[in-house]
């Protein structure tokens, strides 16, 4: 008997150790954005920046940076810098129509790529001012900062 719970504690491990294995940081840097700290974001959204959520409906119904908009970014290229976006989606046409309106993205921080890929479509889509919320979701609530 402690054989097999040996055996399914050491598969469990290996599986974990697996799961943790996939999850890739995002990069600490943007070029053509602004990396922002939850309080700069903060400071940003009180100046009138959008904030914008790239996560999902769901994601965002449970719990969002008070005042954020969702921009869904739904996600199928891979988690790397130079990643393919045609195979991903997103309506830019929720982003502000001023594209030298300030925006900040985020998602649910280092392990998420979705606020990262949406900051690259805004500004290739034109947007001039784009402060990226690396920490994401977690870093602004762990500042203890407004969640809706």
């Amino acid at each position: 008997m402690i054989r097999i719970l040996s055996r399914i504690a050491a598969a469990t491990l290996l599986s974990f150790t697996a799961v943790a294995a996939h999850a890739v940081d995002n990069p600490t840097s943007l070029a053509g954005a602004t990396v922002v700290t939850p309080e700069q974001a903060r400071d940003l959204q009180s100046k009138g920046a959008v904030v914008i959520d790239a996560r999902s409906a769901a994601e965002y119904a449970e719990g969002h940076i008070d005042g954020a908009i969702n921009v869904p970014y739904k996600e199928k290229s891979e988690k790397k810098p130079d990643f393919d976006s045609s195979a991903d989606s997103v309506d830019l046409a929720k982003l502000p129509g001023d594209k030298a309106k300030p925006i900040v993205t985020y998602c649910n921080g280092h392990d998420c790529w979705k606020s990262y890929k949406l900051s690259i479509a805004a500004m290739k889509a034109g947007h001039t001012k784009v402060n990226w919320l690396r920490d994401g979701l977690p870093g602004w609530k762990a500042k203890g900062l407004p969640v809706k």
